[in-house]
């Protein structure tokens, strides 16, 4: 994670155009200089799944704002109609080796240290459904947006397939909603409708779909108005005990992981799971 209280290195000599657009496969990165704001846009489709390639792509995306002195803030979104993203590719969990699941779990796990750590401003423009992983990048984010529509819904459900979320994935859960309503979301697997998320505290705003951007931006200026010093260290205050929880137990967490995922009633549920998800195509 960055280092905190001190304003990210640029390497010497880059200089950018005023509105510059960096785009990978999965994700469109655009820069508007003058406002100091990114948009990131995931483009995967169907469902903007958290694959390997895309968990990489996200992070090296990540870092690149992160290191440019003009970018003071970044907002999260999807290209692709109804969904903001499905969460981690089940695919990727799914009869292969331990050295790749090794290698998916610490994507994961850097995805989320690098957002939830990130000394930008986040705000997640949450423009469709958003289960697990998915409502995990929104969880990470400073504020979260979301269409005002019953259709969408937003959780981590992981329980419903039989499987855990890792504590990080529940830290940052407890600390947006609170205790009690993280306790009975997570057992439950919870997905909840975007109204329910709201009164619950897991989305900050509701607008409707063709304001969504709009919002985005309106409140990125104002949480842009203040010092970056001072909010970045408030900010690191805040989550700098649930960071370090992982980063000290990182070996394990991955360990854990591969033990979980490697039981075959668990490959079970999850094959399952994927047939019911062909079948529903």
């Amino acid at each position: 994670p960055p280092v905190w209280g001190r304003a990210p290195r640029q390497p010497p000599g880059l200089t950018l155009a005023p509105c510059r657009a960096f785009s990978n496969n999965k994700i469109t990165v655009e820069l508007d200089e003058s406002a100091g704001v990114a948009t990131m846009k995931f483009k995967s489709p169907p469902v903007n799944s958290l694959s390997l390639d895309f968990l990489t792509e996200f992070c090296i995306s990540l870092e690149k704002l992160e290191n440019n002195r003009a970018c003071r803030g970044v907002i999260i979104t999807s290209a692709v109609p109804k969904i903001f993203s499905s969460g981690l590719d089940i695919t990727e969990m799914c009869g292969k080796s331990t050295e790749h699941y090794a290698e998916f779990w610490r994507a994961v796990q850097e995805m989320w240290l690098r957002l939830y750590g990130s000394n930008m401003v986040t705000v997640a423009a949450v423009n469709g459904s958003s289960p697990a992983g998915g409502c995990l990048i929104a969880l990470s984010c400073d504020y979260r947006i979301m269409v005002e529509n019953p259709k969408f819904s937003i959780g981590l459900n992981e329980a419903q397939l039989g499987i855990v979320a890792p504590f990080w994935f529940k830290d940052t859960f407890v600390n947006v909603v609170g205790h009690r309503v993280a306790e009975r979301s997570l057992q439950l697997g919870s997905l909840h409708p975007a109204p329910e998320a709201h009164r619950f505290g897991l989305v900050d705003e509701l607008v409707p779909e063709e304001k969504v951007q709009e919002k985005a931006g309106a409140v990125m200026a104002q949480w842009l108005a203040l010092p970056d010093h001072a909010r970045q260290l408030t900010k690191s205050m805040m989550r700098k005990a649930v960071l370090d929880r992982l980063v000290a137990h990182r070996e394990e967490d991955i360990q854990n992981f591969i033990s979980f995922i490697s039981k075959e009633s668990i490959q079970k549920s999850l094959r399952m799971y994927m047939e019911m998800l062909k079948k529903k195509k």
